[in-house]
Formats: structure tokens, C-alpha cells, sequence
């Protein structure tokens, strides 16, 4: 085996990524204190091809030197939003048609790994996306349905988590399984992870 050269790697110019198809996934940080955890979050969202980053309260947001030593340039292909208030940005998905997940650790919270069975109890339980076809089986129905409706996932601050309030907004909260002592994660490593998981699941190609 070799290394792939730079110019094998088929990367995307930004005008490029800027009109390519996107995983219909966004991601929203609830006051992100860290410059380095945002610029990451926008490298992987350039990764993973995500339609926007959101980014809340005292989120730093571009143009920032800081941002950019992590980003790598994330900042300038992915769209991003800031407001004021997270609860402002949680609305604004909802009456835009996406499904909000809240990445934390909560009472009923489900395990990351369980994503497609989350996105259907979703489903059933609120009216975002109809079934085209009542009496396909779960399956097949899911696969018709993933390519019309749209997710948010929130992550929270680096000490406090995503603000109760804003838990209490969302359609759901979903938990990264951890086995060690400290049951936490940084804020841009609980990014990679998540949108990884979203895109084996919406099987972006």
C-alpha cells in the first residue's frame, strides 16, 4: 500500500463543496467556549459535508485567527448561522422542518449507536415527515424518509453541557456510550463522532 497524493484525494474547491449535495445535518453549539473546539467542528463539518454550523451565545464565530488554526479553512466552505440565543436557533429548526437532537446525558437519553431506531421513534412521534407508504415495513419506509427530512444535533458547553432549557426543546437527546471515569468527551471529539454516526446512517456517498 501507498499514500495517496494530495492531488488523488479528489478534494472539492469550496465553490465546489459550496454547491455539492450536503448531509442534511446541522450542527449547533450552545455557548462553545473554546476557538479550537469551533474551528474543529468546522473541519469536520467540511469533512463530513454537513449543510451548516450554528453557533450560539458566546460561540466564537469567523472571521477568527483562533478559529482558523483548527478549522484549516472549514470556516470558509461551511455555512454558518450565529444567534443570540440557542433556544432562537432550536426554533428557528423546528419551524424549518428538521429534527433537534441535544448530544447529552439525560433521563431516557439513547445511545448514539441506536441513531436509526431514535430517528424512527422520532418520526412516530412527531409529524416533521409522513410515511409515504404506511404499510412498507420500519425499514424500507426509514429508507424512503431519510432522504427528505433533516437533523440538528446541539452540543453544549464545555463545562455546563447544553443548557436544560434547551434540552427540554429538543425532539430528543442522544448519549455517546463511555466506559471509563470520566463519562466526557471534548467537545470537538463528540463532533467527529456524531457526524460520523449521521453519515452511516444517511449514507452520504
Amino acid at each position: 500500500m501507498r499514500k495517496l497524493r494530495t492531488i488523488e484525494m479528489k478534494r472539492l474547491s469550496v465553490s465546489e463543496f459550496k454547491e455539492a449535495e450536503k448531509l442534511p445535518l446541522i450542527v449547533v453549539l450552545d455557548d462553545v467556549r473554546s476557538l479550537y473546539n469551533v474551528g474543529s467542528v468546522f473541519r469536520c463539518g467540511d469533512a463530513f459535508r454537513i449543510e451548516a454550523v450554528y453557533l450560539c451565545g458566546i460561540t466564537a464565530c469567523p472571521p477568527n485567527a483562533e478559529i482558523h488554526k483548527t478549522a484549516l479553512g472549514g470556516e470558509d466552505s461551511v455555512a454558518w448561522r450565529y444567534f443570540e440565543n440557542t433556544e432562537d436557533a432550536v426554533q428557528q429548526l423546528h419551524h424549518d422542518g428538521y429534527f433537534v437532537y441535544s448530544i447529552e446525558q439525560v433521563e431516557g437519553s439513547m445511545k448514539l449507536q441506536n441513531l436509526y431506531e431514535s430517528i424512527a421513534l422520532a418520526m412516530k412521534n412527531d409529524a416533521h415527515v409522513v410515511p409515504e407508504n404506511p404499510e412498507k415495513s420500519l425499514k424500507s419506509s426509514l429508507e424512503t424518509m431519510y432522504r427528505k427530512p433533516r437533523y440538528a444535533v446541539i452540543l453544549g458547553n464545555e463545562v455546563k453541557g447544553v443548557k436544560q432549557t434547551v434540552v427540554d426543546m429538543s425532539d430528543g437527546c442522544l448519549e455517546i456510550p463511555q466506559f471509563g471515569t470520566k463519562h466526557s468527551l471534548n467537545v470537538s471529539t463528540t463532533a467527529g463522532i456524531v457526524m460520523w454516526e449521521f453519515c452511516k446512517v444517511l449514507a452520504l456517498k
